[in-house]
């Protein structure tokens, strides 16, 4: 784990919980009783702001709302649309119900409560149906939101009993209300807005507004920071831009993105008729991140971007070689790079794999245990690259000799043979080893010493010649590793 001295942390996490829960407490008091405050981006585990942000904490902003946790509850949204056609999540391979229900747990392990679970864009469904039904059998309150009449142009039947007071009340109590969702395009915001006009029907001073980690509005537009984010949302066609409607009324330069830009005057007339005043000028006005006053290296910052727009690449040539998805994914990410005029030779690893490699006639995967020392595994009869990389790893991490059998092959024999017979496999996977490797640490000290060099691993840069199976990506994840993977099917040789 890397100490809050270490010289490649950038980012103070303190200042950010005090900077953003003191912004989000003036937004609610500019309001008066009650904020909606849309939450996008992930909540408890935002690895891809860790990887930019180096320090940053990828539960930071759950620290955040624990801070706040007197006066905060959460509203789930999931769309029936994303629901019916099963959708994933490209970072976990989760479906978007499954980390619903996940978040939902962990919130109430924390003590802060989903006072409901919204299903947007509801035109019955089955499945989504079925889903509400499981909800419910879980004590979960669930409202059903259909399209909302006249929207995007018809502002007055959108603020009116046909539009947004057609759609159910969600009675909350507390102060400040999340809005969350297991992925983009779940109807955060009209779930936001909706509430807005019953809650005004009602006397209740409420307001609206956004926090997202990216793009950061404070930094500049072809920050390598900002230029991730692009990167990140490549195959949603996500363009950041600054923000026109802020740069005209204050004369400040900002940084927003496409799709708000877009929707921003027909969202500022809908507020204007649910609040009665303009109390946005622009997109920026909106949100309430304070993610850029946090960072105390710039420099840093961008070399750790540009590694991240890298490994972007890597892995969007994978989803393309498997068809998850079309070639203008990649090509956006590669343009992005010529801009910052980055390549994946870069990335030291990947040329580490491709020249033991080239030597070894073998696939390969490589890790990065820190400056000029690369550390690779190659596929062997007994276990694949991966698993061999690990081993090695960690024992270099820990100084054990390299002639000492960690799994000794009286251990390893009976697992191949079983794996043979039963799963018609040949060789011993990463899950395999570490399985190994932890019932062998109760009796064997030099294994409990290798399995100890396992935490350090985590953030460190590895790469493979050839395309994991997912199990194995899994497992590097897991432990922590920027893993990518060369986008072959075969063994390059």
């Amino acid at each position: 784990m890397k100490s809050k001295n270490d010289v490649s942390v950038c980012f103070d996490n303190d200042k950010f919980i005090e900077l953003q829960s003191a912004k989000i407490n003036e937004r609610i008091e500019m309001f008066g009783d009650k904020l909606y405050l849309e939450f996008g981006g992930k909540i408890f585990d935002d690895t891809p702001a860790a990887r930019v942000f180096p320090g940053y904490r990828p539960g930071i902003k759950v620290e955040m709302l624990q801070k706040l946790k007197d006066k905060v509850e959460i509203i789930f949204c999931i769309s029936a649309d994303h629901i019916e056609r099963r959708k994933i999540r490209a970072d976990n391979d989760t479906s978007y119900e499954a980390e619903l229900l996940r978040l939902v747990e962990k919130f109430a392990a924390l003590g802060i409560p989903t006072v409901a679970v919204v299903v947007t864009l509801y035109t019955g469904q089955p499945t989504a149906k079925k889903f509400k039904d499981q909800l419910e059998h879980r004590g979960l309150k669930v409202y059903i939101h259909t399209y909302t009449k006249g929207y995007p142009t018809d502002v007055d039947t959108i603020v009116s009993d046909e539009g947004y007071g057609a759609q159910p009340y969600i009675k909350t109590i507390k102060p400040l209300v999340v809005v969350a969702a297991p992925g983009p395009n779940s109807g955060k915001l009209a779930t936001c807005l909706t509430q807005l006009y019953h809650e005004r029907k009602r006397g209740v001073q409420a307001g609206y507004a956004k926090f997202e980690t990216f793009p950061v509005w404070d930094l500049p537009l072809k920050h390598p920071a900002n230029v991730a984010y692009e990167s990140m949302t490549a195959d949603l066609g996500d363009v950041n831009m600054i923000d026109n409607f802020h740069l005209e009324k204050y004369g400040q330069t900002t940084v927003n993105y496409n799709r708000d830009l877009v929707v921003f005057p027909v969202l500022k007339n809908i507020l204007h008729r649910i609040i009665g005043r303009d109390v946005y000028f622009s997109p920026t006005d909106m949100g309430v991140n304070m993610i850029g006053q946090c960072i105390t290296d710039d420099q840093r910052v961008r070399r750790a971007a540009c590694d991240e727009i890298i490994r972007r690449y890597l892995n969007s040539l994978c989803s393309y070689k498997n068809g998850i998805w079309s070639a203008d994914v990649p090509e956006r990410i590669k343009i992005l790079m010529d801009e910052l005029n980055i390549s994946v030779e870069d990335r030291p690893v990947v040329a580490a794999a491709l020249r033991t490699q080239a030597k070894k006639k073998s696939n390969v995967v490589a890790v990065e245990l820190g400056p000029k020392q690369i550390i690779t595994g190659r596929d062997t009869d007994i276990m694949t690259a991966s698993a061999a990389m690990i081993i090695n790893a960690i024992k270099t991490l820990g100084k054990i000799q390299d002639k000492v059998h960690l799994i000794p092959p009286v251990n390893g024999q009976p697992m191949l043979r079983l794996k043979r017979d039963i799963y018609g496999e040949t060789k011993l996977t990463l899950p395999d080893v570490l399985m190994a490797l932890a019932v062998s640490a109760a009796t064997n000290p030099t294994v409990e010493l290798a399995l100890a060099q396992l935490p350090r691993l985590r953030g460190l840069e590895a790469h493979a010649t050839v395309m994991l199976p997912q199990n194995e990506i899994d497992a590097l994840k897991k432990l922590g590793l920027n893993v990518t993977c060369a986008d072959e099917f075969m063994q390059r040789v």
